[in-house]
């Protein structure tokens, strides 16, 4: 392999070229090849080899997902006895549901060869199948902290449904299990500074958002009327919550409210689907779809609505209802994962004082409990200006940056260098 270097965002990059006939690495797509496993087994050994020779001897090596849990596996049987005795793993889990499952086949592709040894429950065998080999398992056994994307989806992985099989060795090794929420970049998704909306805005002028509005509303050719205006930001999939993020265009016509949507289908049933709606909708002057991704066009949605629908199945961290947030965009989302931990019902929530309450919470899955939430934030933003404003303003005093997140994962990575 030959190993390049190269600055991305003012970071120094590594980047890794195998020189085998596998071809690992130049197949136009990250992921959905048939022989995944093997392509990231060769990364995470590749990675390793690659410290080593260099003598690159970094604290600490941070892993994600199922893609790189072979790495501590590999540290500690292999390359702990080359020269790489002192480092330490901290594994971050954001995907439980893909969890990289092989067979017998990527053992002698990375030299850990014994088979017996591995296949033991409290190694890398899956938890229900005995024939085949989990490498987030892996990750989880033998790196030395464990953490998810927020508080709320760790303990959903644990004791609920949402670990996918792994609960059990999750409370195995719950001493070294915990959620971090994920942040946002505060120098990209922030109105103050933001360069793809016409008016920047804070909590001070507050009144320029309206002016973004209107600019919304003028490129989408979207009527200049005196409503809430009310988005959907996000992949279009059954984790998001499809059905009800179809319905809750519908709900927000019939409340005389707008609906903005911006999204692209992950499978063609729900592709079709959506450009149906689309041209169904199309001369509708309060309703926009826009089927695809657009980073620009995103930012000026965040800028104009007035709230934003997030009713996701599951949803381990979610960025979107904390850009909302920062935005004054007034979040409307399902109480799971990180969005319990982000968002508080303005109405309902019992930990937090009223003025620290910044959005809107739904539990069920069905219509009702979305038009539940819904009302109630049109409601107010109909008959309670004064107090929807308030509102507004509560959410954007949120600090959803890297700032507190980025000090917890190092009070792990002091943690485990120490013991």
């Amino acid at each position: 392999m030959t190993v390049y270097c190269g600055w991305v965002h003012g970071r120094l990059c590594f980047f890794i070229e195998p020189h085998s006939q596998d071809n690992f690495f130049n197949r136009g797509c990250y992921y959905g090849a048939l022989d995944d496993h093997l392509r990231f087994a060769f990364f995470s050994k590749a990675a390793l080899e690659f410290l080593q020779r260099s003598n690159k001897k970094p604290d600490v090596i941070h892993c994600h997902d199922w893609q790189t849990g072979l790495v501590p596996v590999l540290l500690f049987e292999i390359y702990k006895y080359h020269g790489l005795e002192y480092q330490r793993v901290c594994y971050t889990i954001h995907n439980f549901k893909h969890q990289g499952i092989a067979g017998v086949n990527v053992l002698w592709a990375t030299g850990l060869n014994n088979e017996p040894y591995y296949f033991q429950y409290d190694r890398l065998q899956d938890n229900f199948n005995p024939f085949a080999l989990n490498f987030m398992k892996g990750g989880i056994v033998y790196s030395n902290f464990v953490t998810t994307v927020s508080p709320h989806h760790a303990w959903e992985a644990h004791y609920g449904e949402f670990g996918y099989g792994l609960g059990h060795t999750l409370h195995v090794h719950q001493h070294k299990f915990g959620g971090i929420l994920n942040g946002i970049d505060y120098d990209v998704w922030n109105p103050e500074i933001d360069r793809y909306i016409p008016y920047q805005y804070s909590q001070a002028n507050i009144d320029e958002k309206l002016k973004n509005k209107k600019a919304l509303r003028e490129r989408l050719w979207l009527a200049q009327d005196d409503k809430p205006l009310i988005c959907y930001i996000g992949r279009l999939d059954d984790q998001k919550g499809v059905h009800l993020v179809h319905h809750a265009i519908y709900y927000a016509m019939h409340r005389n409210a707008q609906f903005v949507l911006l999204g692209s289908a992950t499978e063609p049933g729900i592709n079709n689907w959506f450009w149906h709606e689309k041209n169904f909708l199309n001369n509708n002057p309060d309703v926009h779809l826009e089927l695809g991704f657009n980073e620009e066009l995103s930012h000026l949605i965040y800028a104009g609505a007035d709230m934003i629908v997030v009713p996701s199945n599951f949803e381990p961290c979610g960025l979107t209802q904390m850009i909302g947030l920062k935005y004054g965009t007034v979040p409307i989302v399902r109480g799971v994962g990180g969005l319990v931990n982000t968002v508080f019902d303005r109405d309902y929530d019992q930990f937090h004082k009223p003025e620290e309450r910044n959005g809107y919470v739904f539990y069920q899955t069905d219509q009702q409990a979305l038009e539940s939430a819904m009302d109630r934030a049109i409601g107010l933003w109909y008959h309670y200006p004064k107090e929807f404003r308030q509102l507004v303003k509560q959410g954007m005093e949120y600090d959803y940056s890297w700032n507190h997140p980025g000090e917890d994962y190092l009070k792990i990575y002091d943690f485990i260098r120490h013991h």
